[in-house]
């Protein structure tokens, strides 16, 4: 029942954000494709529930030439960023496409974010209980940290998200994204990856 509830208040609210967003969406593509070459959509392999592999969308925000599984920008000066990716990355704006996920099914509004399907392998078998839910837009992590905070702590929260989900907690934590992202900038670039590893992209 719980996740049934969960996917209704998905598609209700995803439907929703998908026709407000469109003419800001629309607006944000001519602006990527005007101000660099290649398209404005980002596409990228992720782990999604229970592991099975999925095609997450971004707006693209760095340049076509930039190694898509290279290291996440350390902060706006990051010369692979255009400027119409700097602003979208600091306001969240990049992650809109993800509602189309939302409404496919392979992602949720609120939930641990998508790792790459490497991340999730070198996972202990407690920590692959992060996948027993669909990978979110935002998450408890992200509105504790998000790149302020290394992978362990992340992992950590978002397990106690598994542990404690609930309609209204999905609630909390999408007011807290939404009122947060009006900051910008906030946790948008990677302080450290790991205490114990090199940093990759989360």
């Amino acid at each position: 029942m719980r996740d049934l509830v969960k996917r209704t208040f998905d598609l209700i609210v995803g439907g929703l954000l998908l026709i407000a967003a469109l003419p800001a969406m629309a607006l944000i593509a001519v602006a990527i494709r005007a101000e660099s070459r290649g398209g404005p959509l980002f596409r990228q392999r992720r782990a999604g529930r229970h592991g099975k592999p999925f095609t997450m969308l971004k707006f693209r925000t760095m340049r076509c030439d930039a190694d898509p599984y290279g290291r996440s920008p350390e902060s706006g000066d990051d010369p692979r960023l255009t400027r119409v990716g700097k602003f979208l990355r600091e306001h969240s704006l990049d992650e809109l496409p993800q509602v189309l996920n939302v409404l496919a099914g392979t992602m949720s509004l609120v939930g641990p974010r998508p790792l790459y399907e490497r991340q999730a392998a070198q996972w202990t078998d407690r920590q692959r209980r992060r996948l027993e839910v669909r990978p979110g837009i935002t998450g408890w992590a992200q509105v504790h940290g998000r790149g302020e905070i290394p992978i362990e702590e992340k992992i950590e929260l978002d397990l106690w998200y598994v542990d404690h989900r609930s309609l209204r907690l999905d609630v909390k934590i999408l007011w807290a994204t939404l009122t947060g992202s009006f900051r910008g900038g906030r946790g948008v670039y990677e302080k450290k990856y790991s205490h114990d590893q090199q940093r990759e992209r989360y």
